[in-house]
């Protein structure tokens, strides 16, 4: 269907939209209008994913004087394959409507790991070690000496694609990351190197946050793009954690021995250059003379991690002298790595600001903040002058050089902790040193100032007003929409008490409770026997769901649940847990029933769809707060307090409730799934906590279902079963529409013209 929004037409590839499409279009709109920043919260499965992209492509093509480009970040490789399905639908249904002017170019752009077909690459089995592969084959002097000597191994996909030159071009189309690969065999160009060189010419691209957030690759994968660009953040309700993420660093005692071995190999190659070839090391010292800005264009095998921290104008200075010899520079290193074993070999926690901490370095090993600033960008020119292709080998130096950059970098916003164990297993050493960023608006600033409009939405963005303090940003537009439904096909409960009347709960004192165990057992052995399908249970953390599955264990009643259903657990291996939800959800088509044991902030809770009878119920077990003992976590809370006077219970309040909305959103994914969500943990009551949810989630939870016990859960879930099993009309004819078709868009425009 087409219909108008003000100016312009939008191509929409189904024949019904659901009213809060259309309304969140509208908001969208007057965002990209505006110039100017959005946050949106959209219930799950409401169809976000598609509005957003018909929206935005239909605005270029509506504007083909100024073309808006569209850059889309994704969590998982998954999502990013989906977005691209449904761009896929949405393109062909705009070339059968207007014609070859529709015509774009939107494809995926992913790590090696993902996009390599060299075979014997992309057969290691990790990530930087497919990186290292590549570069061993791609490398400009690995290159250079291979004309000479044809028994060097090359890349035959990089070299014919460096042969096509300019001829090396993606026609337009949308690609996925398989399509990309099909693509690339076809031809026999690198799919890797064509979607980096394509990406500056694509109308959209998809790809994952750190492709903007992570300032180490934002550097050279993303500093092309125009300021016209329209960023979106999918699923941004953790989008703060992710900020934090990349500008935070550990260091640990392995992190140390592997930099000593890296600098020893390091020392070995200079001294064979100084023997073979002075002359590169010379001119590296006068390219660092003139600055780092000097380094020209990279040849594209040799590009690698952009520095973590530093604007343009700091890499025009020259290198300070004392580091420009690369002899001398690691021997900085070697200071710098010998201060910090000594500071890891401590008995007590310290903690202290980077200022404190650059004076310390200066005070001891004479290394100033200047010096630790360039460590970074010094480190890869002389990888480069060395010509060192297996990184993977040099990821300790790399993680030192990065710490040193950012301290030498920032001086407020950030913490150096120093742990001598773990607090929850004091009895072995494992002594740690983080640089630990507490201010998610570092990371995304250089976004917000060099883009035009950035996007930020999700299913749980509630209370919405927080985000703009986190970020430090100023959205035009910021709403929350609720999901028009025909029949009521969510039912929230708050479950305070079991059947004996003793509170549940996981609160510290609470939760070992042999009365709490019980009653959370009994709970589910109630459910099981009453709910088919599918049930999904969300603990707090691994550990609790140990150690109440032991004791359900020892009390039988794991037996009894397993009579009814069987048992899936994830586990903190992917690849087991992956099994394990295949074989859940085969379990749920033959129609055994199963139960999936899994836990808030994991990675089932955060991208895995339990939609139609893969979840009917899911039971979130307690509150899931933050380990709140955690040194950074206290660091952090200090830091919002005192910069953006935000409360340190507000602040875990808020994370612990987009957790808790978050795993109990994937039991609905359409508006024709139903599901039931039990919030067990009589601290829901309060209306402190249970304010923060999600309008959509709240819009549904009853008055009569806030303080429950297990017998009337247990009656609730068995009326609203069978409510649910009646037919009904999915266009919602009585009273309110919840599919509106395109003749329904057209009399409501022609009502709101009439009312202006």
């Amino acid at each position: 269907m087409k219909f108008q929004i003000e100016d312009v037409t939008v191509y929409f590839p189904y024949d019904h939209i659901y009213p809060e499409q259309y309304s969140y279009m509208i908001e969208l709109k007057r965002a990209l209008d505006a110039k100017g920043h959005c946050l949106l919260e959209m219930p799950t499965g409401t169809g976000k994913t598609i509005a957003l992209l018909s929206l935005i492509t239909s605005y270029t093509l509506s504007k083909p004087s100024n073309p808006v480009k569209l850059l889309y970040c994704t969590r998982t490789v998954h999502e990013m394959e989906k977005t691209l399905a449904e761009l896929k639908l949405l393109h062909k249904y705009q070339l059968e409507n207007i014609g070859p002017s529709a015509r774009m170019l939107a494809l995926g752009l992913s790590s090696r790991k993902n996009l390599c077909i060299n075979p014997d690459v992309v057969s290691a089995e990790n990530r930087d070690s497919v990186d290292a592969g590549c570069r061993k084959l791609t490398a400009s002097w690995v290159r250079a000496l291979a004309i000479e000597n044809p028994n060097i191994p090359t890349c035959s996909f990089f070299e014919t694609y460096e042969k096509a030159g300019s001829d090396a071009v993606l026609p337009p189309g949308v690609y996925t990351l398989q399509d990309l690969r099909m693509f690339g065999k076809e031809k026999g160009w690198c799919p890797y190197f064509l979607a980096r060189h394509m990406i500056q010419f694509a109308n959209v691209v998809v790809y994952s946050y750190q492709y903007l957030l992570d300032p180490k690759v934002a550097g050279f994968i993303s500093k092309e793009m125009q300021r016209e660009s329209v960023v979106v953040f999918d699923e941004a309700h953790n989008i703060d954690n992710v900020c934090i993420e990349a500008l935070s660093v550990s260091v640990r005692k392995q992190t140390l021995e592997g930099a000593t071995r890296n600098l020893n190999k390091m020392s070995q190659e200079i001294e064979r250059f100084k023997a073979t070839d002075a002359g590169r090391l010379r001119a590296e010292y006068n390219r660092l003379v003139d600055g780092l800005a000097q380094r020209g264009n990279l040849p594209l095998g040799d590009t690698w991690l952009a520095n973590p921290a530093l604007p343009d104008d700091i890499l025009k200075e020259a290198v300070p002298g004392n580091i420009r010899r690369a002899e001398h520079f690691l021997s900085v290193l070697r200071r710098l790595v010998q201060y910090l074993k000594g500071r890891l070999d401590t008995d007590n926690v310290e903690k202290e600001g980077p200022l404190t901490f650059v004076n310390a370095v200066n005070s001891h090993v004479g290394i100033d903040q200047k010096m630790l600033k360039f460590c970074y960008d010094r480190l890869h020119s002389l990888m480069l002058t060395l010509e060192i292709t297996d990184t993977d080998e040099f990821l300790h130096i790399q993680t030192i050089c990065d710490f040193a950059t950012l301290v030498g970098t920032y001086t407020r916003g950030f913490s150096i902790i120093i742990e001598p164990y773990d607090e929850r297993m004091p009895h072995i050493p494992d002594p740690v040193l983080q640089l630990s960023c507490h201010d998610a608006s570092l990371a995304i600033k250089p976004v917000f100032e060099r883009f035009q409009s950035v996007v930020i939405t999700s299913g749980t963005l509630s209370p919405i007003d927080l985000y703009p303090r986190l970020l430090n940003f100023n959205p035009v537009v910021s709403r929350s929409f609720t999901m028009s439904l025909t029949r009521d096909c969510i039912c929230p409960m708050v479950l305070t008490r079991g059947s004996d009347q003793l509170p549940v709960s996981t609160k510290f004192d609470l939760r070992s409770d042999p009365g709490v165990e019980r009653n959370y057992g009994r709970l589910l052995l109630e459910m099981v026997s009453v709910v088919p399908d599918g049930i999904v249970c969300f603990f707090v953390s691994y550990s609790y769901m140990d150690a109440i599955v032991n004791s359900w264990n020892e009390t039988g009643i794991l037996k009894e649940i397993m009579q009814r259903k069987l048992v899936f657990i994830e586990t903190q291996d992917v690849v087991e847990t992956t099994l394990a939800l295949d074989n859940y959800r085969k379990a749920c088509d033959c129609g055994r029933g199963a139960v999936f044991f899994s836990v808030a902030r994991g990675k089932v809770a955060e991208g895995i769809d339990f939609d139609r009878h893969y979840g009917r119920l899911v039971i979130m077990f307690g509150i899931p707060f933050q380990y709140t003992l955690s040194r950074i976590l206290l660091a952090r809370l200090e830091y919002l307090r005192e910069t953006f006077q935000i409360k340190e219970g507000d602040f875990l309040t808020f994370d612990a409730l987009r957790q808790a909305a978050q795993c109990v959103g994937r039991v609905i994914r359409s508006k024709a799934d139903y599901g039931m969500m039990i919030f067990a943990d009589k601290r829901y009551t309060r209306h402190d906590k249970r304010s923060k949810l999600p309008g959509w989630i709240l819009s549904h939870l009853r008055d009569a279902h806030l303080n429950l016990s297990t017998d009337m859960a247990v009656h609730i879930a068995r009326e609203f079963l069978r409510k649910m099993a009646q037919p009904y009309d999915k266009t919602g004819g009585s009273g309110k529409k919840t599919l509106l078709s395109q003749q329904d868009l057209e009399k409501m425009n022609a009502t709101e013209g009439i009312m202006f």
